[in-house]
């Protein structure tokens, strides 16, 4: 399971998510159209509640526009994705 809190959020939330088994994990942020804003993690996790936090800042560490964006989760098993609100 995925989530973000605060949802919505300003200026920062908190995406957190719990591994059963130790996996590859990529978290990634893409914008409502489907554009990828920012790769938050990409590497191997061990078993356990872990929390990335994300600032609303793209990978140029531009702020981005208020709006809808898309956090996603992929690791060696499992995809999951979710909505998310930033505010302004």
């Amino acid at each position: 399971m995925i989530f973000n809190y605060p949802n919505p959020f300003n200026p920062s939330t908190e995406i957190s998510y719990n591994l059963n088994h130790d996996s590859h994990i990529n978290i990634s942020i893409f914008d409502f159209i489907g554009r990828h804003i920012i790769t938050l993690f990409n590497e191997n996790q061990s078993v356990g509640t872990h929390i990335v936090k994300w600032d609303g800042r793209n990978n140029n560490g531009k702020q981005v526009s208020a709006g809808m964006y898309i956090y996603s989760l992929k690791s060696n098993s499992h995809v999951q994705s979710n909505k998310m609100i930033l505010l302004r």
